[in-house]
């Protein structure tokens, strides 16, 4: 029987370029995406642009085009990183201004308006337009959110529609006992837990469209524009045409396990402000969601252009390569505590592990190889429980770890036995020990195949052929500056 998995990133706001902790979430959600398929799932995996809101409307003003013109520069860019991490033809992509999606929204919030669970009323609040969201005096520090100190908190004072998110209070913290993993790790899990505990506040989900055009349009009332997050939610969904493609619907979602990888200041929204919402179109809830870490620069500290500890996973890319930062995201970055990146750190794993570990191992066994052996019959043995466990956990650091403790083993029998050596003296003996190590690095291109799938084929296309790779999986650098 063919089994569905369903999967998506959060959709990045395209305000600006994407940066490299875009890069970590659709790198490991295409790693799981790869895995599952490997399973054999026939999988279905999203992501895509989030285009609506204020912050991008003044953006565009501030530049002196339209709203569509910007997004669509910057959905560009956003896709150009996706093709340099070899992911873009992995994904089925939307933007929020997709007229599917827009019709999705606008379905979705007519069911849950006609399920009583949309009201209006006069409200005033403090709002941050860098966060998108409405701020407490307790999230503030000197009337200045702790996110974005540069940009003024908005005082709104107006008639709005609201989300009655504290009628989910008991229905969400009945979700989360039910699904101790529903959130990953469990230390967020825990987090959002106690934050429904404590009470939950109806949201507003619209603006005036006089005061901001660029959005969604309210069903029945032009007067307003959807609130940008109650838009965006939708579009896990509006991929799988909902709610005209029941079937599609039925398959990936209901019966697709969802699987929502977003980062640790989406935790809110994902676990509580979406999963309230679907509850109240009587939908099914997501099946997982996993909680990536901050990425930092040295030393810990937040990135920022201001401080210059900027990671461009861009320039990384085309000075070392795709799979080379592939493999420091998935390795060197842990997935709940977060890690710092530097190009200096990045530049000392590259040629320890990738130059002088992967790429001499591969080039030197299959040198001998191909020297010396005329047939391999090879085996394509599955990957081992503590491997599977590890990619099913998220952990692909460990899943790393695994593999380059087989290059580590094959590296000192190499040392040890010196085959190079004995071939002169005990050929046949010589010969067995390099056929053993050489389905070892077989076995290594096949674990990887998710993980640098470039790397993965070009080492099981050498071992195949019995031939050296012509082009070194990863050649040596000068350390990369800008």
């Amino acid at each position: 029987m063919l089994k569905y998995f369903y999967l998506t990133t959060t959709l990045p706001y395209v305000n600006a370029k994407p940066h490299i902790g875009h890069a970590v979430e659709f790198v490991r959600a295409d790693v799981l995406a790869r895995f599952k398929s490997q399973e054999g799932y026939d999988v279905y995996f999203n992501t895509g642009a989030d285009e609506h809101g204020q912050k991008i409307y003044e953006s565009a003003m501030e530049k002196n085009i339209t709203p569509q013109d910007y997004v669509d520069q910057n959905t560009a860019n956003l896709k150009i990183m996706l093709e340099k991490l070899n992911i873009l033809d992995t994904i089925h992509f939307i933007r929020t201004t997709d007229s599917k999606h827009i019709a999705t929204a606008q379905a979705f919030w007519k069911k849950v308006f006609d399920n009583g669970y949309i009201y209006k009323k006069k409200y005033k609040s403090k709002y941050c337009v860098g966060c998108e969201l409405e701020k407490t005096d307790s999230e503030l520090v000197n009337n200045k959110c702790q996110d974005h100190p540069n940009k003024e908190i908005q005082i709104i004072n107006e008639e709005n529609y609201f989300f009655k998110f504290s009628a989910f209070q008991t229905r969400l913290l009945n979700l989360y006992e039910s699904r101790l993993d529903f959130v990953v790790p469990e230390i967020r899990q825990n987090e959002i837990a106690s934050f429904v505990k404590s009470g939950l506040k109806d949201f507003s989900i619209s603006r005036l469209q006089s005061k901001l055009p660029w959005g969604v349009p309210v069903p029945n009332d032009s007067a307003h524009t959807m609130y940008v997050w109650f838009d965006a939610l939708t579009s896990y969904i509006s991929t799988l045409d909902w709610p005209e493609n029941s079937e599609k619907f039925e398959i990936y979602w209901k019966n697709g396990t969802p699987t929502q990888y977003c980062g640790q200041d989406n935790l809110r929204q994902q676990s509580a402000m979406w999963q309230a919402m679907l509850m109240a179109a009587d939908l099914p809830n997501s099946y997982q969601i996993i909680i990536n870490g901050f990425v930092t620069g040295e030393g810990g500290v937040k990135m920022s252009k201001t401080v210059g500890n900027v990671i461009d996973p861009t320039l990384l890319q085309e000075y070392y390569g795709t799979d080379a930062v592939r493999y420091y995201l998935l390795r060197h970055i842990h997935p709940w505590d977060g890690s710092p990146i530097t190009y200096d750190s990045f530049y000392k794993m590259y040629n320890g592990n990738l130059v002088n570990g992967l790429g001499n191992l591969t080039s030197r066994l299959m040198t001998l190889s191909e020297k010396y052996i005329d047939t391999i019959h090879l085996e394509d043995t599955l990957a081992d429980d503590d491997f599977a466990n590890y990619m099913n956990s998220f952990r692909y650091d460990l899943a790393c770890d695994y593999i380059w403790e087989i290059i580590s083993q094959i590296d000192k029998e190499i040392s040890n036995t010196e085959p190079f050596r004995l071939i002169k003296t005990e050929p046949e003996k010589a010969k067995d020990l390099i056929r053993d190590y050489v389905q070892k690095l077989y076995t290594i291109g096949k674990l990887l195949l998710p993980i640098m799938p470039e790397t993965a084929n070009n080492i099981i296309l050498a071992v195949r052929e019995n031939k050296k790779p012509k082009i070194a999986l990863f050649e040596r650098k000068e350390k990369f500056s800008i």
